[in-house]
């Protein structure tokens, strides 16, 4: 990254002259905030959270869930107030400093990048399965021509690949939950009514302790990422202040049906210790379980799609933080030219970066691309803590100076802004104690203090000559 000079933070994105476009409609803004969070860790990764909290899982859900509606609706406020295509990270620069700005942006670059690997390698899995004989690199190769072509071409293309995903993910979410429901209430031709009995049997609804819960919890954190790419969007949509408010306020109900009503009929209508809620998922293993034909490969297709859907957004996501930083003098300048009014070069660069993360898991499975792994694993929640430290700052600022901006307000200010910071810190203590996952701790706060102390060094030095 180039030492240019740091400049004041972009103007928001609703100027005229901005040289990005404005092709995102309101339809695609809702479904990239309610899609955004539906993907591969919800569908697969919370089979891992229920072998470990039981039925308690869905205390997890609830938990996370809540911080996360917290976290959403402080970065709300934020990007309806002022709209950006570097959302949280042009919010830590105006409130905390051009390093925090620089921190937090690269850190969510560098864990959307490796996030594109882990979704390709698991796409051309699923591919690799259908089609056998077929070599996984082919399918990858496929997937990030696509994607990267999408992505260069005009927003639009990337609004409506995300919209149609996640409208078909939506889709099955919705038809998982109306069967699910039937079948707890007995109503679905061939089912029984389960009761109580799988919640309350084989260990209680605390199987293994508040152990089991806290490992529980720190899965669902993880499959909540995702939201923030929705105010990252805002910044291209047709009006960016009242899509960014509505997206953010018709999502937080929605997140609490999606993840912890599902949470509650898989555990409702399966013994949490069924070896099929791993081997399978608990989806595949719950449908599975009410007989519905192809079960397996059904969810298959619902876990290809999501992956699919994710790497679209990450590939946007990372392309339009890219160039939100280096539009503020903190990376290479190479990569800010707009073209079609698409940052072409920081859509590449960011592809880039990614294809060369999925050589590496096959090159290094064990070494570099793990090392990547544990380097981005706490990386959302150093993101969240600049998110609630910044909100605390701007939201009195905008009080001062220009409260009619504050279109969106975050609930029970500054008390809930507390709560939310203070339940970040305590995630972050749990993985630290966690065998499993201090070493991510470890990792990330190493990430975390080396681009503090670069974004801080190129601070001091922007200050010295300005002089």
């Amino acid at each position: 990254m180039s030492q240019s000079t740091l400049t004041p933070p972009e103007a928001p994105q609703t100027d005229s002259g901005s040289p990005l476009g404005n092709g995102l409609k309101q339809r695609h803004l809702s479904m990239i905030a309610l899609g955004g969070v539906i993907g591969a860790g919800l569908f697969v990764g919370s089979g891992a959270g229920i072998a470990a909290a039981g039925p308690s899982i869905v205390l997890a859900y609830a938990a996370s869930g809540l911080l996360v509606m917290f976290v959403m609706r402080m970065l709300g406020e934020m990007s309806a107030a002022n709209p950006a295509s570097g959302s949280f990270s042009v919010h830590a620069e105006r409130a905390i400093g051009p390093w925090a700005g620089f921190t937090a942006g690269w850190m969510f670059w560098t864990l959307l990048c490796v996030g594109v690997a882990i979704e390709a390698i698991g796409a051309a899995h699923i591919m690799t399965g259908w089609f056998p004989g077929t070599p996984s690199w082919m399918w990858v190769l496929v997937f990030m021509a696509l994607f990267c072509g999408s992505n260069l071409a005009a927003v639009s293309n990337f609004g409506e690949f995300e919209f149609w995903f996640s409208a078909l993910k939506i889709g099955a979410i919705g038809l998982f939950l109306g069967l699910g429901v039937l079948a707890v209430l007995g109503l679905l031709p061939g089912t029984g009514a389960p009761g109580t009995a799988n919640l309350l049997n084989d260990g209680g609804f605390l199987p293994n302790g508040v152990d089991g819960l806290l490992v529980g919890l720190l899965a669902s954190v993880v499959a909540y990422g995702g939201l923030e790419t929705v105010t990252i969007a805002a910044a291209e949509s047709e009006d960016p202040v009242k899509g960014v408010a509505k997206a953010v306020k018709t999502t937080m109900w929605r997140i609490a049906v999606v993840y912890v009503g599902s949470m509650l009929v898989i555990v409702t209508l399966l013994p949490w210790n069924d070896p099929k809620v791993t081997e399978d998922g608990p989806y595949a293993a719950t449908l599975d379980h009410l007989g519905i034909p192809a079960a397996g490969e059904i969810m298959n297709v619902v876990i290809l799609i999501a992956l699919l859907s994710a790497m679209n957004a990450n590939i946007y996501g990372s392309s339009r933080m890219a160039y939100s930083l280096v539009s503020r003098g903190q990376g290479p300048k190479a990569l800010g030219k707009v073209t079609g009014r698409v940052p072409r070069r920081a859509v590449l660069a960011s592809s880039g970066f990614g294809f060369i993360t999925v050589l590496l898991s096959y090159w290094y499975p064990d070494t570099l691309f793990a090392w990547l792994l544990n380097m981005v694993g706490g990386v959302i929640l150093i993101v969240w803590g600049f998110i609630a430290v910044s909100q605390f700052v701007l939201r009195r600022r905008l009080e001062r100076e220009e409260p009619g901006r504050l279109v969106v307000r975050m609930w029970g200010f500054p008390y809930l802004t507390w709560v939310a910071l203070a339940g970040v810190a305590a995630v972050l203590v749990l993985m630290a104690l966690g065998e499993d996952t201090r070493v991510q701790v470890i990792f990330t706060g190493g990430l975390t203090a080396a681009l503090a102390l670069t974004g801080y060094v190129m601070q001091r030095r922007t200050a010295a000559a300005a002089r």
